[in-house]
């Protein structure tokens, strides 16, 4: 028998915030649904509030939707310019949590997107393309011990 010590999300979300100074981190978690998958947001740091917990998304809606229909990361350095305020209703999480920029990698497990993590800011600090590679090298180390990445050219 093996002993395998259960991996601490909180301690390694908690660790990215931290070294980059996001706002807020969550990590999505894909659930098995009678014939179909959905996404909730089960670890989250730096919340404004306790909506994220309603928000359950199917693959291809929202961050987390998209990201595990696609596999790839997803980066958006100004939700004004570049959703606008007439698509933010496809992305409950960036209303429930006032974001205006966010970045979201796939995290695999057996060759399959098993989660998605958003790292985000709610001020007019970006998620640039420079700081999201710096947090997708420091995601691998990180969350290898339980999920692999997998980077996929956007």
């Amino acid at each position: 028998m093996r002993d395998q010590t259960p991996f601490n999300y909180e301690q390694a979300l908690k660790k990215i915030k931290d070294k980059f100074h996001f706002d807020f981190i969550a990590l999505a978690l894909v659930q098995s649904a009678e014939l179909r998958y959905v996404l909730k947001w089960e670890h989250v740091l730096g919340n404004k509030s306790d909506r994220y917990k309603r928000i359950v998304l199917q693959s291809g809606k929202g961050i987390a939707g998209n990201v595990f229909k696609t596999g790839k990361p997803f980066l958006v350095e100004n939700v004004e310019s570049e959703i606008g305020q007439t698509h933010l209703f496809n992305y409950p999480i960036l209303i429930a949590e006032s974001l205006t920029s966010f970045g979201a990698i796939p995290l695999y497990k057996d060759n399959r997107v098993k989660g998605v993590l958003l790292v985000a800011f709610r001020d007019d600090r970006g998620v640039t393309p420079d700081l999201f590679e710096q947090f997708k090298s420091e995601a691998v180390p990180t969350f290898s011990p339980y999920y692999h990445l997998e980077m996929v050219e956007e």
